[in-house]
């Protein structure tokens, strides 16, 4: 089944989990200094925020899936729109190990296709990498603040 997903860039997360819990009726399931994420079913949608977006406002649209037939399908699509796909594969982004691909739209708006496999302690590879070298604040101070998104 398929999920949409929406990434919007803030400013103030604080303000922004408050604002977006009130309007969904329901707290984040995912929350980190720097990302919120809500798993909504009604609608059936994937919201994220996070302070790591160049800037404001909606910073990538994508639908999320849950076998990885749903994803072969998705990314045959994408070719089919005669498009540049980039086939990111499996990576660590936005706190998931997830299985991704991304075009973009006529328009230049970015849509990625995603298959989670599971949650993650750390934003991106990039994080992980700094955690294992023991050398955090310089690589994620260096990292780029839209980190594994576009």
């Amino acid at each position: 089944m398929k999920r949409m997903h929406i990434h919007v860039g803030v400013e103030n997360l604080e303000q922004s989990i408050d604002f977006y819990s009130t309007l969904f009726g329901a707290k984040p399931v995912t929350s980190k200094a720097d990302y919120a994420k809500w798993m909504l079913e009604d609608p059936r949608v994937n919201f994220a925020i996070s302070t790591r977006c160049d800037s404001i406002g909606v910073n990538h649209l994508g639908l999320q899936v849950d076998e990885e037939r749903e994803l072969e399908v998705l990314r045959e699509r994408f070719e089919s729109a005669q498009t540049s796909v980039f086939d990111e594969g499996e990576t660590v982004c936005c706190y998931a190990r997830s299985d991704k691909s991304w075009v973009e739209d006529p328009s230049g708006i970015a849509w990625e296709v995603f298959r989670t496999m599971e949650e993650m302690q750390v934003f991106s590879r990039q994080s992980a990498a700094a955690n294992a070298s023991n050398e955090v604040d310089r690589l994620v101070s260096a990292e780029p603040r839209a980190g594994c998104c576009r």
